[in-house]
Formats: structure tokens, C-alpha cells, sequence
């Protein structure tokens, strides 16, 4: 903010996908208030408790309020009396702490105060606990990280012109900060001065997943004609795709209707201005959809069409600056009695799309999404990990390019 104070995340009853217990160590300057009904039927005051407790632990400041008798409605006892805009008023965000630790699994969340990661692997954490102990002298630890830079800047504790020692996993390095940023990167298990960023090809930000970015941003659902289906085939495949754009549920008193009106179109209305600026959901194979046959030399992954009745594929790519997400055979959100399942997170209900929440990159099923043959993140070269292309060799139900 513009006056130096730092928007701090109020947490009226935080309901947090499991995955993000390991970015927890992040809060480490950012101080948390945390209020929470005591009879909220949404989010149980167990879970938010452990919450409260692993973030102590972790030398984050917490302050819980807990409300018996209070149902999911806990905002109204958070803002009587404008008590959590005084809360606010007693915190100001320093740019310079001496101590930077945070873990970061995507490259569009990979910058804290003046650390920057520069090379990971999208879907693995990467993390780093890094402090000064001296002017123009840092010791730190990293995981699963390749490249860095610092930003020096301003720091009280850096003197600009004069070289910088840096101590990472127990190796040193000394050399100028030029501009007053300092980029370290990882060659061979060794730390050294330099530059690293990702290959043209690589996952990078804007690029690196996982499947749920797809619905998080505009996206446009495609149904495939390019095999001339008849009048109850194209309908039936119309259906799917209405089926996955349909978001408009009704959530209860707390949580009100969404109402989100995706486009779904035939493989042959797909604008030109669709794919520069969405990303598309395409169902079929190559076989049945235009749009998929158009991309098949760059797609990784086919599904045998003489699978389709009881196998189902899901997975996205990237396309430039968006991605394909390509749905072959049984759709994602399939259930064993051929019903569609519930969604995911806080909405649940019937909005098939929120099941892609909390997936990785890929996903291949057998009847079920709960029967799934494979499953995870494509590696940082876009490339499928040898433990799961071999399970999808062996079900003989895919072609891996």
C-alpha cells in the first residue's frame, strides 16, 4: 500500500486446501488475525485451530478470536465497532527484514521481500530460509531451489560496491552485486554467481499449471464434430460440455448463488480471439474434435478411442501464452454410477469444473477419478515422470507421443 502497510490476510474461518499447509512457513513477517465461530457448520474450529497452532509454531503472529454459539457468520463479530480496521492500523510492512523464509511451488507466487526465485519446479516446493548475520554477508539453506536472485536495494544491512558473501547449504560465494541484485544459481549440486532462469520450453510463469489455473481465468468449453456425429451423439456431447460450464448453483444463506456463464462452442466456432485470449477446455480425441486434431503433434498424450467407454483422460498443455486442457472419454468429474460427482472446495455441489481444484497437470481414471491409474505433474520440461508414463503405458489405454 502506499503509505508502507501491508494488506495482512483476515481469515474469517480459514478453509485452506490441504496442499497449502506447506507454504505455511511464508507468514513468517505477516502478522494474522484469525476469526472463527464456534458452531460454524462450513469450517469446523478444529481445523482452524491446528491452523492457529502450526503457524505459532512457526513464529508467525496469530490472533484468534473463537466465537461459541457463532455459526459461519463470524465477520459480523470481526468488524463491530471497526475493531479489525484498529487491528490493521497496528501493523506496518517492513521491506527489509533481516530474515526472509518462505517456500513457493509456482513461479507466479515466487518472490518475497528481496528474494526472487528464478529456477524450480512448478508442483515441488522450493524454499528458503536466509538471513544476514553482517553487512553484506547472508546464510541460508535452500531446498529444492536452482536459481535466486537478491535484491539488495535499500537493505540496511548491504553497503553498495563492495562484494557480497553468501553461504548456502554449507558452500560460499563472493562476488559483486551488479545493480545491487545478486543472482545465484545451482550447476552441478554447486552454488555459483550467475543467472539462471527456465528453457524456452520449460514451465515457467504463465505456463507451468496445474489444471485448475484453467478455470481460475477466461475459458471456453469445446464439444467435437469433426467426425460428423449424428443428431443424438451431438447432442450428447453438447451436453458434457454445458455440464462443465454450468456454475450457476445456489450455495445456501452464507454463500448466495455463483454465477459464472462460460461460452461452449463446436470445434468449428472457435474464434480466432479464443485462442489468443482463453484458454480452452476441449472435449474429445483427436478423432472427434477439430481443435484437439489441430494441436495432436504438440500434445503429449492421446487416448485410444477404443478406451473411451470406460477410461477417461484429463490433462493440460500449454498453448503460448494459454493453455489446452484436453478431456478425452469420460469426463472429469465421472462417477462410478455414470452420475455426475460432486464439485470441489468450499462450493462443492454440482459445478463439475471445481473437481479440477486440487488436481495436478494430468489425470487418468478407469471408471472413476477415484480410480485413478495416473496422476501428478508433468516435470520441469513438460515432460510426463517415467513412474507415470509407464503406468499409462501399461493400462493400454493411452499413446505417449
Amino acid at each position: 500500500m502506499p503509505d508502507g502497510r501491508v494488506p495482512v490476510p483476515l481469515g474469517l474461518g480459514p478453509a485452506p486446501p490441504q496442499r497449502t499447509a506447506r507454504l505455511a512457513a511464508s507468514a513468517l513477517h505477516l502478522p494474522v488475525a484469525i476469526f472463527q465461530g464456534g458452531a460454524d457448520p462450513v469450517v469446523r474450529r478444529e481445523g482452524t485451530r491446528a491452523w492457529v497452532e502450526r503457524l505459532r509454531e512457526m513464529g508467525t503472529r496469530v490472533e484468534y478470536d473463537e466465537y461459541p454459539g457463532v455459526l459461519h457468520d463470524s465477520w459480523v463479530q470481526a468488524y463491530r465497532g471497526g475493531q479489525i480496521f484498529d487491528w490493521f492500523d497496528q501493523h506496518v510492512r517492513d521491506p527489509y527484514p533481516e530474515r526472509v523464509r518462505f517456500t513457493a511451488d509456482a513461479y507466479r507466487l515466487a518472490s518475497a521481500y528481496w528474494v526472487d526465485f528464478d529456477l524450480l519446479t512448478p508442483g515441488t516446493p522450493a524454499s528458503i530460509d536466509l538471513r544476514f548475520n553482517g553487512t553484506n554477508r547472508l546464510q541460508g539453506t535452500t531446498t529444492d531451489l536452482d536459481g535466486l536472485t537478491l535484491n539488495l536495494a535499500g537493505h540496511p544491512q548491504y553497503t553498495a560496491g563492495q562484494p557480497v558473501v553468501v553461504t548456502l547449504d554449507g558452500q560460499t560465494v563472493t562476488a559483486p552485486a551488479e545493480g545491487d541484485r545478486l543472482s545465484l544459481r545451482r550447476v552441478a549440486g554447486r552454488w555459483t554467481s550467475g543467472a539462471a532462469s527456465p528453457a524456452p520450453t520449460a514451465k515457467q510463469e504463465g505456463a507451468e499449471g496445474p489444471m485448475e489455473r484453467v478455470i481460475s481465468e477466461r475459458h471456453v468449453y469445446v464439444y467435437g464434430t469433426a467426425d460428423n456425429p449424428d443428431e443424438a451423439e451431438l447432442a450428447r456431447r453438447r451436453e458434457i460440455a454445458e455440464q462443465a460450464a454450468n456454475w450457476s448453483v445456489y450455495r445456501g444463506e452464507f454463500l448466495g448463488r455463483i454465477m459464472v456463464f462460460p461460452r461452449v462452442v463446436a470445434d468449428r466456432n472457435v474464434r480466432p480471439s479464443d485462442l489468443q485470449g482463453a484458454h480452452l477446455v476441449l472435449f474429445g480425441t483427436r478423432e472427434t474434435n477439430a481443435q484437439i486434431r489441430h494441436f495432436a503433434p504438440r500434445l503429449p498424450i492421446h487416448l485410444d478411442p477404443s478406451a473411451a467407454s470406460d477410461h477417461g483422460l484429463v490433462y493440460l498443455y500449454p498453448n503460448e501464452n494459454r493453455y489446452v486442457l484436453i478431456s478425452s472419454g469420460l469426463p472429469w468429474w465421472h462417477s462410478m454410477e455414470g452420475q455426475t460427482a460432486p464439485g470441489g472446495g468450499i462450493f462443492g455441489g454440482d459445478v463439475a469444473a471445481l473437481r479440477l481444484s486440487g488436481q495436478g497437470d494430468f489425470l487418468l481414471f478407469q471408471g472413476s477419478p477415484d480410480n485413478a491409474i495416473a496422476t501428478g505433474r508433468f516435470d520441469r520440461e513438460w515432460q510426463l515422470p517415467e513412474e507415470a508414463a509407464a503406468a499409462m503405458r501399461g493400462s493400454g489405454a493411452v499413446q505417449i507421443r
